[in-house]
């Protein structure tokens, strides 16, 4: 093997570019490059108007304009695609090069399966430096001034494995519930904008949970959902949505991604100030472990789900 470089493929060893090997391409455990990558990435969290899409994507392709010297010294390309609708089929790709998820399934159905990056520091009403929470609103014809005024009430939250919509509303409900029951009924919308449509324009809730960041860009960009709602409270906050990267990327390789999305941000102030990004944190995976400590709570006070 000397003076050449080998990789692994359908089952057997076969050369390539000894250029790719004093690039630092192979594995030094197995001697072997690693694969050439066609990566993916998207960030769809926050697109809460197609002007806000663009602006998320013109951000990954600034993110992409700054690996490119680390792409292009392994081989690899980064694609920006639409992810669908099933979210969490998207995240735990092997090809995920940057995404953004929700803390929830970041301490659930994502552990060991996808490596922290970053969190967004937004400038939003509700968020402190990398946290967040949620804010409580109701529809603006109700009396109720706080969530104990909501007892009996009609609640509506995106997913089951949402943190803002669903988490930290059962967490801020648990205290408050008797015999495991709060509500009059539980409906889950899909999505925090079907949750807002659902109180302020369809009048089948009272109550909802909406993600202080998606709240503050529903103001701004969705004022017929938001004019129609009126807030009553916030939750307790945990750490921002994470942007997330496959576990094939090492902690290294992590590191540099993080840089890029800060390199990303400063390239277009106004596209930052429009997104209400600040910056971003290299927040411990450790500090979203709160969010399992909110569940807990409410579970230990009788109330393990929504209702």
């Amino acid at each position: 093997m000397r003076g050449r470089a080998y990789q692994r493929k359908r089952g057997r060893a076969h050369s390539v570019e000894p250029a790719r090997a004093r690039h630092g391409l192979y594995d030094v455990r197995s001697f072997l490059p690693l694969d050439i990558m066609r990566w993916i990435a998207a960030l769809p969290m926050y697109n809460v108007s197609a002007a806000l899409a663009r602006d998320w994507r013109g951000l990954l392709t600034d993110v992409r304009a700054s690996l490119a010297p680390w792409l292009d010294a392994r081989g690899d390309t980064l694609e920006l695609v639409d992810p669908g609708a099933d979210l969490t089929a998207f995240w735990p790709r092997d090809d995920l090069l940057l995404a953004q998820t929700c803390g929830y399934p970041l301490t659930h159905a994502l552990v060991a399966r996808v490596r922290l990056v970053a969190t967004p520091v937004f400038d939003a009403p509700g968020c402190v430096g990398a946290t967040y929470r949620s804010v409580l609103v109701v529809r603006h014809d109700l009396h109720a001034a706080t969530l104990e005024d909501c007892r009996g009430l009609r609640a509506i939250y995106n997913s089951d494995d949402s943190n803002s919509g669903m988490n930290l509303l059962r967490h801020a409900a648990a205290p408050l519930a008797r015999n495991g029951r709060f509500f009059s009924s539980v409906e889950r919308s899909g999505g925090h904008l079907a949750s807002l449509q659902a109180l302020a324009v369809d009048g089948r809730a009272d109550l909802a949970a909406i993600d202080c960041v998606t709240y503050a860009f529903a103001r701004e960009h969705r004022p017929e959902l938001t004019a129609g709602v009126r807030e009553i409270g916030v939750s307790a906050s945990t750490p921002g949505l994470p942007f997330i990267t496959s576990m094939r990327v090492s902690e290294h390789d992590a590191d540099l991604i993080a840089r890029a999305l800060a390199d990303a941000l400063a390239r277009d102030a106004a596209r930052a100030r429009r997104l209400r990004l600040t910056g971003f944190a290299r927040t411990p995976l450790t500090d979203y472990a709160i969010i399992d400590d909110y569940e807990r709570q409410a579970i230990s006070l009788g109330y393990p789900l929504l209702a």
